[in-house]
């Protein structure tokens, strides 16, 4: 009773968990660190050792299907109406196991080598100079939709190959999509998924087309010639890492920047000491902006071999809810956990993931954060906050509505 009582203080539903999650991580850190939670049907794990474990655990998996029917597993079938939604996700890297996995990430890792990141800065520089610039023209105004959502989607956009004209269509599919990953998503909210799913794979095999017919330096053209050769990508595989490569490449970049502003302004002594020192400050800052407040505050794992986690004994066919935040708050992994450290310089936070899974565009995330924040420091060093900003609902990506500054 006394692990439910304290379970009941996570409730990934409510405005308030969403707005302080924290204290409820640390209830479960020490209570209850691995837990049942009855009304998402996810055992809870919350300590850094067995959350960073977990993720290499080769006996969790983030689908099963390579393995089980949805029967043998003890899981219904999913809905025939959201279909589309279930196959763009289903093909994705993401959510691939075995050697579909190894193949799709052997492939798209080419893109996202230390070397090709490296040749990326200047443009990630110069579209983050451009922003900023623009924000400066204004006054001010909302810098997440200003400067930290043109930035991330503007340039896997450029390396996907999408033209221009249509990349305003990419954010509002993105974020239809994602709802879905989402704790009990709504009819409506898999309603949106659906549409999203149709219409950005139905856009993507006519890129994909138009790529066979007259290839170019992009991704898109990458991925086709793969697709010809050993690694053979079948069209929806093609559809769906062009998919997640957007969705992943964007939304914890701008949710990284507007949550780590909201955390300087919150922690006026680390805010003066990044403006007074930014280049030496940049780089630890980057990390512990991730580590204190990241944007991605759950992972979820099927278990596809009974496994024991701290004692307790987790059975094939559960989920795991593998709590980020609180792993990146962690007493026995980072001193001080609760502290905005900038200069933290033993900083292994959880925040890309690990294992197999460890998020292929990490370096790019860096190289984006890395820019934009430096843009903003030496161009507008003294940006003010207009308001204390709103969460978003969502809580597994979490993210501000908007944050108003003045310049």
């Amino acid at each position: 009773m006394a692990e439910q009582h304290v379970s009941a203080a996570y409730d990934p539903w409510s405005p308030e968990f969403v707005a302080h999650p924290y204290e409820a991580y640390a209830r479960l850190r020490t209570e209850a660190p691995v837990v049942f939670h009855e009304p998402s049907g996810q055992w809870l794990v919350s300590r850094y050792a067995d959350v960073n474990a977990l993720l290499r655990d080769r006996r969790l998996g983030r689908t099963y299907t390579h393995r089980f029917s949805h029967a043998e597993f003890g899981r219904p079938e999913p809905d025939p109406a959201h279909e589309a939604f279930h196959t763009l996700n289903e093909h994705g890297l993401l959510d691939l196991e075995g050697a579909d996995h190894t193949r799709i990430r052997r492939l798209v890792s080419k893109a996202f080598t230390p070397r090709m990141v490296a040749g990326l800065r200047p443009t990630v520089e110069k579209l983050a100079g451009e922003l900023v610039d623009g924000l400066l023209r204004n006054g001010g105004g909302d810098l997440i939709a200003e400067v930290a959502e043109p930035l991330p989607v503007a340039v896997i956009a450029e390396m996907l190959g999408f033209p221009a004209e249509d990349r305003q269509l990419l954010r509002p599919w993105s974020a239809d999509i994602t709802a879905m990953f989402e704790l009990n998503p709504s009819d409506e909210t898999a309603r949106r998924a659906v549409t999203a799913s149709t219409e950005f794979s139905d856009y993507l095999r006519g890129l994909i087309r138009a790529r066979r017919a007259e290839p170019g330096e992009d991704l898109i053209s990458a991925l086709v010639a793969a697709a010809d050769g050993a690694d053979a990508l079948t069209e929806q595989e093609m559809v769906s890492t062009c998919v997640l490569l957007l969705n992943a490449g964007h939304e914890a970049t701008v949710n990284t920047t507007g949550n780590g502003w909201w955390a300087l302004y919150r922690n006026e002594a680390e805010l003066a000491r990044l403006r007074a020192e930014p280049d030496a400050l940049l780089p630890t800052a980057v990390e512990e902006l991730m580590r204190w407040d990241t944007p991605l505050q759950m992972f979820e794992r099927w278990v596809l071999d009974e496994v024991e986690v701290a004692g307790v004994t987790i059975p094939r066919g559960a989920e795991i809810a593998l709590l980020f935040g609180s792993a990146n708050r962690d007493p026995e992994r980072f001193p001080d956990p609760d502290r905005l450290d900038l200069g933290r310089a033993d900083n292994p936070h959880v925040t890309f993931g690990a294992g197999i899974h460890f998020c292929l565009g990490a370096p790019l995330a860096r190289l984006e954060l890395t820019e934009s924040y430096g843009a903003l420091l030496r161009r507008a060093p003294g940006m003010r906050l207009v308001r204390e900003p709103q969460w978003r609902p969502g809580y597994v990506i979490r993210g501000l509505e908007e944050l108003l500054v003045e310049i």
